[in-house]
């Protein structure tokens, strides 16, 4: 089972387009994949079920929120395949296509805003010893649940929304991570904390290295960078205009891997989208250009699936 954390300190960068999308067609060429909203705006869980539905069924007692209470609380955590649902729209297409892959979905909730600075609390020790512990436990359960759950379940992929931050919930989810993808707008603000994100998570991963080196039950943590998959971009004679061209080239020099596939800018399908519960790569279009978009889409999930195997 491959963990990756989908994250970029920018919002609106399309990252929730980025992560459903992916999940579909991973699914769709016959892989079971988790998909786990950690953003609180909650964006991914309502690109797959409806708002209602939500509200009745899963809002109190099976979000990622929940668990974490859990933890702030003091209180075990129940087992992450608890919290799982299976939204049928998504789902029952796969099947009807008779595809063998699926979607299985951890959901978010708006109350993860104040989830940091609850689990914050938990973080004092009176000795360096009880520092250790609690920082091990606070920034580590995600990780040592999600191992727990590769053992229990057949997934092979589990994409994680992050929040456009840098919280003990993002931290949870890049300590949990095998792989980061970092969705990106070409432009001044969705680049501008690419490196500054990257020096970020190396220092997060080297403070939780040093206290599990200390450990005898913790392991280190060494996620790797996937790379940049720009997105929204505006096409002019088959290429990204010269103003998104800039950008593209400045992030290559930073030293993170670009992906070579983009997402390209169209309001209408990718707005309409998460209303239906059906992510864009699943539609068929007689539109050419909406066609084109799906295509490009595919090629991604491509080039996706040769680097997780080029990065294992």
């Amino acid at each position: 089972m491959e963990i990756v954390s989908v994250i970029n300190y920018k919002g609106g960068v399309g990252k929730t387009t980025v992560t459903s999308n992916l999940a579909a067609d991973l699914a769709w060429n016959g892989k079971s994949v988790l998909i786990l909203d950690m953003d609180a705006q909650a964006s991914l869980t309502f690109s797959f079920m409806a708002p209602d539905y939500w509200d009745r069924h899963i809002k109190d007692t099976k979000t990622i929120k929940s668990w974490f209470d859990c933890i702030s609380q003091g209180n075990p955590t129940m087992p992450l395949s608890e919290l799982r649902v299976r939204p049928e729209v998504v789902n029952n297409f796969l099947k009807s296509r008779s595809r063998t892959g699926c979607i299985d979905l951890i959901s978010s909730h708006l109350g993860l805003i104040n989830v940091d600075l609850e689990l914050a609390t938990l973080l004092g020790g009176a000795s360096p010893t009880q520092t250790q512990q609690k920082y091990l436990k606070v920034h580590g359960k995600l990780r040592e649940e999600l191992n727990a759950l590769s053992a229990e379940m057949n997934y092979d992929v589990v994409l994680i929304d992050c929040p456009p931050n840098f919280n003990i919930v993002t931290k949870n989810a890049l300590i949990a991570s095998d792989k980061i993808l970092i969705p990106a707008k070409p432009d001044y603000l969705s680049t501008l904390g690419i490196d500054y994100l990257k020096k970020s998570v190396e220092s997060l991963i080297s403070d939780f290295n040093w206290y599990a080196n200390k450990d005898d039950v913790h392991s280190e943590a060494s996620p790797e960078f996937m790379g940049v998959v720009f997105t929204m971009i505006q096409i002019t004679s088959g290429n990204p205009i010269s103003a998104q061209q800039q950008y593209i080239s400045q992030t290559k020099r930073l030293g993170v891997p670009v992906f070579e596939t983009m997402f390209r800018e169209n309001k209408t399908i990718f707005a309409d989208a998460p209303r239906n519960g059906m992510p864009v790569v699943l539609n068929s279009y007689s539109n050419n250009t909406h066609s084109d978009i799906v295509a490009e889409i595919e090629e991604f999930v491509s080039e996706f699936s040769d680097k997780m195997e080029g990065l294992a």
